[in-house]
């Protein structure tokens, strides 16, 4: 069978029966022979891919971002384990939940490229990286290094450290356009003294989708003596990397993003050798200073959520993390190459593939951000999100796998319009 004809045979049924669903490996396996990158651009496979999805026709939703809803399949397994703790009550809780919660945890450590006795789920990015943040022994003139553009919760927590501890705090400025990586390095290096004990930095700027040269930063910060706490929020099954590589010495991503894991799962990475110098963010009892799992205890909560895990990287491993980036760059490139040169337009993200992958941002002259975003939903049904800070002023558009260029030039069109 061809694959049009195939497609046709099962376009009309997609993923969504539970008797009888649309078969991914196979829907795969008829395109195994086309390159990542040609199969990126490929729009008869991804429909394939979209039909698995139940898309809100209200609008088209290009704010994935914030979170990256389950493809059918993985909503109907999360279903299941909902039924199933719901079914097993106190005995699953007391006897299956921590035995399945460390096998998700080695799962996502395998997939991470890292030990796991160095990971653990939490519930999101800002839990992690909040953990390490007030979790280290402060010293009143201990210093800490930030961006203004990372994200608010960790500017947040910075401002307590250094309301409670007398912290001091520096932020330095991400350029949206940066020459090279030595200029970001060169910022974060600056920031630095002698009395640094702390650097955070983005892996993927959350309001411009630049991915930051994370090694670098991390490898000049330690010839400084200085630890390095990576938000790996909108890079983990976004684009491709072993923690390890990044030789940073925490990392905190949240799963409801690009894995599409149901809400409430998280995870943070931190460096054997580091474990005993953090304190939890929930006192565990007694337990070995180097063993992770005492920064791990959250008390009940809905282990289903954590069961998913297992689901969301098979579907993420099926479809190929190498296809996904691929068609995730794909799209971005595909709109901001058309509006990029436009008169009034500012796309606020780099034009080199490398520096970006599906995130980027865009804003019109003589137009603030949040009436841009009402402007695109109201006139245009497209849901975006406004972003008017740290020299940022546009709406970030974040398309996912299930977005059709059909879709995308809807968005080029509108912005022509109001540019004009």
């Amino acid at each position: 069978m061809d694959k049009r004809s195939f497609l046709k045979s099962f376009g009309v049924l997609g993923f969504a029966s539970a008797g009888g669903r649309f078969n991914l490996q196979e829907w795969i396996t008829l395109h195994q022979h086309l390159p990542a990158t040609e199969l990126a651009g490929e729009e008869d496979f991804w429909k394939g891919i979209r039909d698995g999805y139940r898309i809100k026709p209200d609008y088209i939703n290009l704010e994935n971002g914030y979170y990256c809803f389950q493809p059918q399949e993985i909503l109907e397994k999360y279903i299941q384990h909902i039924r199933e703790v719901n079914y097993q009550g106190a005995y699953y809780m007391r006897n299956m939940q921590a035995g399945n919660k460390k096998a998700m945890a080695a799962r996502l450590a395998r997939l991470a490229g890292c030990s796991e006795e160095e990971l653990i789920i939490t519930r999101n990015t800002t839990e992690s990286l909040d953990m390490i943040i007030g979790g280290l022994n402060w010293k009143p003139g201990d210093e800490a290094v930030m961006s203004h553009q990372d994200y608010g919760a960790m500017l947040d927590m910075f401002t307590q450290i250094s309301r409670r501890y007398g912290v001091v705090c520096n932020r330095i400025n991400i350029p949206n356009l940066p020459a090279s990586d030595e200029e970001i390095v060169s910022l974060y290096e600056q920031a630095i003294t002698p009395r640094t004990r702390l650097l955070m930095v983005c892996h993927i700027v959350n309001i411009t989708g630049q991915i930051l040269p994370v090694r670098k930063i991390a490898d000049m910060a330690h010839r400084k003596g200085v630890l390095v706490m990576v938000d790996g929020a909108h890079a983990f099954a976004h684009i491709r990397y072993a923690i390890p590589d990044l030789h940073c010495d925490f990392y905190g991503a949240s799963l409801h993003k690009w894995l599409s894991v149901p809400l409430g799962a998280g995870i943070l990475y931190v460096k054997k050798e580091h474990i005993p110098q953090v304190w939890p963010l929930i006192a565990s009892g007694e337990r070995p200073p180097g063993d992770i799992s005492r920064l791990n205890h959250t008390g009940t909560h809905p282990v289903a959520t954590d069961l998913t895990i297992a689901d969301a990287i098979d579907f993420y491993e099926q479809l190929g993390p190498e296809r996904k980036e691929a068609r995730l760059r794909f799209l971005q490139q595909y709109w901001t190459s058309r509006v990029r040169h436009l008169p009034r337009v500012q796309v606020q993200t780099p034009a080199d593939p490398a520096r970006s992958c599906a995130i980027a941002n865009v804003g019109i002259e003589g137009i603030k951000p949040a009436d841009l975003a009402s402007t695109l939903l109201q006139r245009f049904n497209i849901y975006t999100v406004a972003i008017d800070y740290a020299g940022v002023h546009g709406c970030r558009i974040t398309p996912n796998i299930y977005t059709t260029t059909a879709e995308l030039d809807k968005l080029v069109s509108a912005i022509r319009e109001l540019a004009a």
